[in-house]
């Protein structure tokens, strides 16, 4: 059998992201002024599963 170069502690060197490239998910460049419909219902589609979410 030949080896198996999935075990080698090298591989691993950068398994998990690192923390300076790990972002909490949320848009900050939005303008309100640009915003159109479907950005509003986006936006209002979020809050209810927001607050879905914080009620479990």
């Amino acid at each position: 059998m030949g080896k198996d170069e999935h075990k080698k502690s090298k591989n691993n060197f950068l398994a998990q992201t690192p923390k300076n490239q790990k972002s909490d998910g949320i848009d900050v460049e939005f303008s309100e002024d640009l915003a159109d419909h479907d950005d509003k219902q986006a936006q209002a589609r979020s809050r209810a599963a927001n607050l879905r979410r914080k009620k479990k």
